[in-house]
């Protein structure tokens, strides 16, 4: 293998192992770090932009002691860090085994900086590699598998990227800080849209039920391989002369504002379009390097700090660009994703991204002589996107519900806030979540605090994974934004969905209420409204639960009815009653007291399953389980005599 070929590949591989130590670490800021949302957003901001400015540090450790030693040191602890998360500890061993190989990461990548002048198509190459594997995953990375086969991918790719580490590196020239400085921004476009799996099959899932809300799709990740061949063929050719250079950040920008309209129904086109004009960037950007034409032939020594063709000062200046990026990654996360705690308009954070990305890429150098790329862009790119075409093939499923042999004489009702799949020991724990909510053998699944495609939460599609396991379709309606809301799964047939946003009342987070109709057969159906009402500051939600009680009561229009999901009100509380004077019943009654958070040690009784004067409740429980913040709330329900 030559050299730059090398040199691209041992990247590509840092690059996967990063983005898998950061789907790990960016949860873990709010689920370990962070102690059920008591922990101030401001402090939790902090902690995660801190290690960003110590990176900053890095660049004069790198021009003291030169790139090699800490390349490879910071590359060992990096791997060792991703090596032992596999083993998904949980808890703060999890967090600081996360945080140790994040931070190596950043100093790796800053590293490497030092001595290679054309990022591009590693950071490429590590991009697609990820996102098709993670498509392949089912959007669950081998990280919290805790499988042999876990265990064997993820030594092989360490043992290949410490391999690759360990390898003399070419020489680089002159160029390479402007394509170092779109590392971080452009990691975040790519994982918030361009390049996420589960963002893709949210945007598909739309297309299967309308009116705002979104069903069980087919070949939900069919975009995927779209995307992922678009990107890295795109990153990896040369770009037009001329105004025609202005395609990739036209459409980089068009595709963040289609994104920043938090509609489900251009989720699909702001991914394509932001997967096309991020590569097209990166391209405009690997061009200001100049050919060293001993660079194939003359490789560093592996002891030699950085080479002899480069000055400290040229590598200091692609250290701190990619140091400068990697902030701006983290800024943008950060402020992103702390507007759902703190309450101000995140809608910019992705454009403006957008923005930086496509002005710096812009105002590149126009390409003079075209270098070829260390790998032929069109096997390149078809080599990756025929490991995504696999998403579809393998990790697609779609549950069908159909009728029984007759409506059925009850129904099992389960009502859990999932906290995003998240346990209390910080682990990502979608098996433990299915078990609980199996042993109740659950009819109808109402969900809470549902993520589709966050970042921070590692970019996990939770509820396609969790209905595939449970064999359940779904209906999903948006809160917060599209991917991020409240779910019913039923192993009957659903129809007429809807979905009706909530009056914020000063809380940040948004809410709604989602009603569908189960089809029992024989012309018997029964509604069902799921929700997850979110009190204003030191005051109860009243106003959204009588939002909702009306809601429910003309939704049904006469047919049974149940409601359910977490309250954040206990009983007695005016919020409470505005349930019961509508006319409904408390159907988890006969066993109250009944405390249902925190999960480890219940104290307040705030997640409740409603149900109209028609049907009867019996049977109801609250399963212990630490998958969640929450325990599940479970009552059968007797059905009105036909």
């Amino acid at each position: 293998m030559r050299y730059r070929q090398l040199t691209t590949g041992t990247l590509a591989l840092g690059v996967i192992l990063l983005i898998d130590v950061l789907r790990v670490w960016l949860p873990g800021i709010i689920t370990i770090f962070g102690q059920a949302a008591s922990t101030p957003a401001e402090l939790m901001g902090a902690f995660a932009l801190g290690w960003f400015v110590l990176a900053l540090g890095a660049p004069a450790v790198v021009r003291r002691v030169g790139a090699r030693p800490v390349v490879v040191v910071a590359a060992v602890v990096l791997a060792l860090a991703r090596l032992a998360l596999t083993a998904a500890p949980g808890g703060r061993t999890q967090l600081w085994l996360a945080t140790a190989g994040l931070l190596a990461g950043l100093v790796w990548l800053i590293g490497v900086a030092a001595d290679t002048d054309r990022p591009v198509p590693g950071l490429a190459l590590g991009f697609a590699v990820n996102a098709a594997l993670h498509a392949v995953w089912d959007t669950v990375d081998v990280v919290w598998w805790g499988t042999w086969v876990a265990w064997l991918f993820s030594s092989v790719v360490v043992l290949l990227f410490l391999l690759g580490t360990a390898q003399p590196v070419a020489r680089a020239g002159d160029g390479g800080a402007r394509a170092w400085l779109l590392a971080g921004p452009a990691l975040l476009l790519a994982g918030m849209v361009a390049l996420s799996p589960a963002l893709a099959r949210t945007g598909m899932s739309y297309l299967f039920a309308g009116d705002g809300v979104a069903g069980s799709p087919l070949f939900g990740l069919a975009p995927v391989p779209v995307a992922v061949a678009a990107f890295l063929f795109t990153a990896s050719t040369r770009p037009p002369r001329g105004w025609g250079r202005a395609y990739g950040p036209v459409a980089l920008l068009v595709g963040a504002l289609l994104f920043a309209l938090d509609r489900g129904d251009l989720l699909i086109p702001a991914v394509l379009l932001t997967a096309v004009g991020l590569g097209a960037c990166l391209a405009l950007t690997d061009d200001d390097n100049r050919p060293n034409e001993t660079a194939e032939t003359e490789p560093t020594g592996a002891g030699s700090g950085t080479t002899s063709d480069v000055t400290s000062a040229t590598a200091a200046r692609r250290g701190y660009a990619v140091a400068i990026g990697m902030l701006v990654f983290a800024l943008g996360a950060v402020g992103y994703y702390s507007a759902y705690d703190l309450g101000y308009p995140n809608a910019a954070v992705p454009v403006v991204v957008a923005g930086l990305v496509a002005v710096v890429a812009f105002t590149a150098q126009p390409v003079v002589q075209w270098l070829p790329g260390p790998f032929p862009p069109l096997r390149a790119a078809a080599a990756v996107t025929a490991l995504a075409l696999l998403a579809p093939v393998v990790a697609d499923e779609v549950p069908v519900a159909s009728n029984r042999d007759g409506p059925p004489e009850r129904l099992t009702v389960v009502a859990y806030n999932i906290r995003m799949g998240f346990g209390l020991d910080g682990r990502f724990d979608l098996t433990g979540l299915t078990e609980v909510v199996e042993r109740q053998r659950p009819d109808v699944v109402l969900l809470s605090e549902v993520d589709r495609a966050w970042l921070l939460n590692g970019g996990h599609d939770t509820l396609d994974v969790m209905a595939d396991r449970l064999g359940m379709p779904y209906v999903f309606a948006p809160a917060a934004d599209p991917v991020w809301g409240d779910a019913v799964l039923s192993r009957w047939p659903m129809d007429d969905a809807r979905s009706l946003p909530l009056p914020a009342v000063g809380a940040p987070t948004g809410a709604q209420a989602l009603g569908v109709t189960l089809d029992l057969s024989d012309g018997v159906r029964t509604a069902v409204v799921s929700t997850h009402l979110q009190p204003p500051p030191g005051q109860g939600p009243v106003v959204q639960a009588r939002a909702v009680a009306d809601f429910a009561i003309r939704y049904a229009a006469g047919r049974p009815l149940v409601v359910a999901g977490d309250m954040n009100t206990e009983p007695g509380d005016e919020a409470f009653e505005q349930f019961t004077a509508a006319g409904l019943v408390d159907a988890l009654a006969a066993a109250r007291p009944l405390a249902t958070s925190p999960a480890d040690d219940p104290r307040e009784q705030i997640d409740h399953i409603f149900v109209s004067a028609d049907l009867t409740p019996s049977d109801p429980v609250a399963p212990r389980s630490t998958a969640s913040d929450h325990l599940p709330v479970a009552v059968t329900v007797t059905l009105p005599p036909r």
